[in-house]
């Protein structure tokens, strides 16, 4: 490695109980086929808050290993290890950040997401170390190049939440012919709405039930109408639809009720697309479902090909996934990252390193 590379770094431990741990680590060398990244951002993903922060409730793909946290890095290449083919030191890279087999089918398909090796999958910041460090040691296989036309935070937020709606939001179809429904407006129902918008929706309605968030979906003019949560939302759709229902819906909320007024309140012919993880639904099936002929997906994540495609587009859309982070953070204070997402009351947040720190969106 080159000299000027520290022997150590911080990392990022998610020790439970809502706590986070900061220690030194040996900076890793790559191997064949590995890089090694100086992080640039790295933020954090309500998987995280849910799973590991509060208590270690994974299991299989969620199980968290004790390694640095965060699924979510984008960082500029400082070290190319043997075998690399396509990167180079100085790149800017997005990580997907899911390592997987690379030879079962889902793999071959690139939804390393659903890699099939019990030995080989390993989630950056469950199974093996993730960006909240001062560097992350990733396969060449598992990068996604960052134009420069996008910041690291930008990318940062490709990463996970952004790529995940744009697969389910693919799925579904959204065009300008649709009103668009996001139920949750966490940072990836904000995501769903930002692009959902792009992608040509006429209408988009969100809901949840925090107002700082309903006021930033309206601030950042992601919504055309951001409703609280409550037992008329159906009928407050339908009103603000001629009396149909939108043509498409997306859960990011994973709470029963949500998911079953994305449902209810979805017209004939309608698609319904659930991202948020966890939780419950229970549907009338003839009423909800059957009798007006609507399709429900189910979407996990993205593949690599589906996030390459994304960022090509938020480029020709000239979006900024970075507009919904609303805080920034050093390494050094990533125990007040970790809490303030965890309470719900803001957009995205973001752990920053040189530039990305002091950037303003």
């Amino acid at each position: 490695m080159p000299s000027t590379l520290p022997n150590t770094m911080r990392g990022a431990l998610l020790t439970g109980h809502d706590r986070t741990e900061l220690r030194d680590f040996p900076v890793p060398q790559p191997g064949h086929g590995e890089v090694l990244l100086r992080m640039k951002a790295s933020t954090i993903c309500g998987s995280d808050i849910r799973c590991i922060y509060h208590e270690h409730l994974g299991k299989g793909p969620e199980g968290y290993q004790g390694v640095i946290a965060g699924h979510e890095p984008c960082g500029q290449i400082v070290v190319t290890g043997p075998g690399c083919r396509r990167f180079r030191a100085g790149d800017r890279v997005i990580v997907y950040h899911i390592s997987g087999c690379g030879l079962c089918n889902d793999c071959r398909r690139g939804y390393m997401i659903s890699c099939t090796s019990p030995t080989h999958r390993k989630a950056y910041g469950w199974q093996r170390d993730g960006g909240m460090a001062d560097y992350l040691l990733a396969e060449e296989k598992d990068l996604v190049a960052l134009p420069d036309e996008l910041t690291y935070t930008d990318g940062a937020q490709v990463a996970c939440g952004f790529g995940t709606v744009y697969e389910a939001l693919e799925k579904i179809g959204v065009c300008g012919n649709d009103a668009l429904l996001v139920t949750g407006l966490g940072p990836v129902g904000l995501a769903a709405a930002m692009l959902g918008k792009a992608m040509g929706a006429s209408m988009v309605i969100g809901i949840d039930i925090a107002q700082e968030r309903l006021d930033l979906a309206l601030k950042l003019g992601l919504c055309d109408h951001a409703l609280p949560s409550g037992e008329g939302n159906v009928e407050q759709i339908r009103s603000l639809t001629s009396g149909r229902g939108v043509e498409r819906a997306i859960d990011c909320s994973a709470h029963p009720a949500a998911r079953a007024t994305a449902v209810r309140a979805t017209s004939k012919w309608g698609r319904i697309a659930l991202v948020g993880e966890g939780g419950s639904l229970s549907l009338n099936p003839s009423p909800d479902m059957i009798h007006d002929q609507k399709t429900l997906y189910g979407s996990w994540v993205t593949s690599i090909w589906k996030m390459e495609e994304l960022v090509d587009r938020l480029v020709r859309w000239k979006l900024h996934p970075e507009q919904l982070v609303t805080h920034r953070f050093d390494l050094d204070k990533v125990d007040e990252a970790y809490a303030l997402m965890a309470t719900g009351k803001c957009g995205k947040v973001a752990v920053c390193f040189d530039e990305e720190l002091s950037a303003t969106v």
